[in-house]
């Protein structure tokens, strides 16, 4: 047996453990998903960009799929030029912007948020109506946003200039100029925020994190599984919440909630990373998709190209990025 085959092994032991402590089918279960739920053939589709960049990438895309927003690079003069990039229902509109270094989040206004550098410290950064503008910030070693929903607010987190430990920011839609340290764990990160304002997050230290989650009403809620040593929350759509557990195998185990209930499942151990869920708990992270224990290849791999899923929209578009000679943005579609 290879080592890859015996990590998978036990993986999926973890996974059967974790379904069943939570009273939720383990095999019996995974075969349902598998056919109750079969994942649709996805059809990969390029996205345009510019031809003289020399690599470009979708990295999210709004509930409604209407928005994609990515980045880009090329090279200008022999200096980088950092580019944003943004689909209006495939239509490409190009952005140079020196502080648009990392997009993290779009929402169904078109409203895009994302992560730069300002005289070397990490500087959130928000695109609206054709302009490029710093969030305002809160006295720290750097501060970075990690979603934002559809009626504006952004979430994000700092680092202390006192302890370095990291603390929940937001920025309310409803108090435009404005951040806010968040009510949640003091110590920890924000996630991501859905729809309705719930926000999930990690707090803790980094060997031993603890995940969380923040109904839009104020309670704060655990998010873990029973006899979890740790977990971490990767980010979070609809009702579900994505992430890692550790149960005290080799290997971590990855974890779809209900942040409603704290039901989970475990996820395919084939994924070797998540990225995003969207309303209906499909899954995406690596190459693959998953709509339950199962999961599948999103086409567009092969000798010597390789594609890794960003993010997905409610309607089932998947956007990311295709390796082959150079890095291109791309799409799925009927997934």
């Amino acid at each position: 047996m290879t080592q890859i085959a015996r990590r998978r092994i036990l993986a999926g032991v973890a996974a059967g453990l974790l379904t069943a402590s939570l009273g939720v089918a383990g095999t019996a279960g995974v075969a349902t998903a598998a056919t109750g739920k079969s994942i649709r053939l996805c059809t990969l589709r390029p996205l345009a960009y510019p031809a003289d960049s020399y690599r470009a990438s979708a990295d999210a895309i709004d509930p409604t799929g209407r928005y994609i927003a990515g980045s880009g690079l090329r090279t200008t003069g022999g200096v980088n030029q950092p580019l944003l990039l943004i689909w209006d229902g495939g239509r490409l509109t190009t952005i140079e912007s020196s502080i648009a270094d990392t997009v993290v989040d779009v929402n169904s206004s078109g409203v895009v948020v994302g992560n730069g550098w300002e005289n070397s410290i990490g500087r959130p950064w928000r695109y609206h109506a054709g302009r490029v503008e710093f969030l305002p910030v809160v006295p720290s070693d750097g501060i970075w946003v990690t979603g934002i929903n559809g009626a504006g607010d952004i979430v994000g987190y700092g680092a202390s200039p006192m302890t370095s430990e990291s603390f929940p920011l937001r920025w309310p839609a409803a108090r435009p100029g404005t951040v806010e340290v968040l009510d949640a764990p003091s110590t920890g990160q924000t996630d991501g925020i859905t729809e309705d304002g719930t926000i999930v997050g990690t707090a803790g230290s980094f060997t031993t994190p603890t995940g969380w989650v923040r109904t839009p009403a104020g309670e704060v809620r655990e998010l873990t599984v029973p006899g979890a040593r740790s977990a971490r929350v990767l980010g979070a759509g609809g009702r579900y919440a994505i992430g890692w557990v550790d149960l005290g195998g080799p290997n971590t185990v990855n974890v779809r909630w209900d942040h409603t209930s704290g039901a989970s499942v475990g996820l395919d151990p084939r994924f070797d990373w998540l990225t995003d869920v969207n309303r209906h708990g499909v899954v995406v992270g690596s190459n693959r998709i998953s709509r339950g224990a199962s999961s599948v290849v999103l086409p567009g791999g092969g000798t010597g190209v390789s594609v890794g899923a960003n993010a997905i929209s409610d309607n089932g578009i998947v956007v990311g990025f295709q390796r082959g000679t150079r890095i291109s943005p791309v799409r799925w579609t009927g997934c």
